[in-house]
């Protein structure tokens, strides 16, 4: 166990120093001057554009660039916005709160209607396999924008029963209120292929030669479900849910920019068309490190749930 921590927190390291490489030499090799958005379109003198292009550092050479960025990251400094003029450490943290809330309710979505749905539709064949088939077919084609309008205009403008997109909650229950409906949105897509992984999990356990000696010796059916097909059905339930997990941070962008909700994925969105490199970086690393963090605690839970699974061969990566 020992060994399989220190190589994969090794192997993490590894990803994130490339990652922030890569991520660093991509943005500043991408075509379009930060100055030109600092200034506004304002006509400058070579002196105020020299002043600027010192004040964020982007008249150092690239690699002392890199250098001077990658030790204030170690130090928890992601440098300073040019479109907000504020630290970005300090904008990221007050961004932070409202994209943790909106991942971890859209996560409980995600996990209620994908786990269930995909029992239902291993345990009742027929028509009701057939619907929850067609329903996840439906969400999982669906992309989240074209969702997120859809829901607005339904249970925000026509039927009045959420708010739309902006608005300002106030208190924990009423943020959860407005996260409604950008969290439906965001989790739709996943819940559906999350029931898929569910239903093809249960239908594959369900054919297992126990269960069906299980249920020779008149075991109850729902003793068989519970202990000798759901349980060992959860081990790529979680590999696959993990990974869903993170990829909902990454898919926030979107929705967030649809409902107008002040989060990391909206920032990322409004900080890219700015050219604000500090915060392009620093959103894109968090987001390779969270990642990377979920894949490695679903590594080692994943056995935990699931003992015929090894630390060396039943990881997700």
């Amino acid at each position: 166990m020992t060994r399989y921590l220190v190589g994969r927190l090794l192997g993490l390291v590894t990803v994130l120093f490339v990652t922030s490489f890569v991520v660093f030499g991509s943005i500043h090799l991408a075509p379009g001057d930060p100055v030109s958005f600092l200034l506004h379109g304002r006509p400058a003198t070579p002196e105020a554009v020299s002043a600027l292009r010192s004040r964020y550092h982007l008249d150092e050479p690239l690699p002392v660039q890199y250098a001077n960025w990658l030790g204030g990251v170690l130090r928890g400094d992601f440098g300073r916005s040019a479109q907000y003029h504020q630290d970005v450490t300090e904008l990221i943290g007050s961004r932070l709160p409202g994209t943790a809330v909106l991942v971890g309710y859209a996560a409980l979505l995600v996990a209620a209607l994908g786990v269930a749905g995909g029992i239902l539709a291993a345990l009742r064949p027929g028509p009701l396999d057939r619907a929850v088939l067609l329903g996840t077919g439906v969400a999982t084609a669906t992309p989240s924008f074209v969702t997120a309008i859809a829901l607005v205009s339904l249970f925000s403008v026509q039927l009045g029963w959420f708010p739309g997109p902006g608005g300002t909650p106030m208190g924990f229950s009423d943020r959860l209120y407005h996260l409604t409906l950008p969290a439906f949105a965001l989790a739709l897509t996943f819940a559906g292929l999350l029931a898929r992984v569910t239903r093809s999990a249960m239908l594959d356990e369900l054919g297992r030669e126990h269960v069906e000696v299980a249920h020779a010796r008149g075991v109850a059916p729902r003793t068989v479900v519970r202990k000798h097909v759901l349980r060992n059905a959860l081990g790529p339930v979680v590999t696959v849910g993990g990974t869903m997990l993170a990829g909902l941070l990454i898919s926030t962008s979107i929705v967030e920019t649809a409902f107008d909700v002040p989060g990391l994925g909206s920032l990322l969105v409004q900080s890219v068309s700015a050219k604000d490199f500090a915060v392009v970086q620093a959103i894109t690393l968090i987001s390779v490190a969270a990642f990377v963090l979920v894949n490695l605690a679903v590594d080692l839970l994943a056995p935990l749930i699931d003992p015929r699974l090894s630390l060396r061969g039943g990881g997700s990566s």
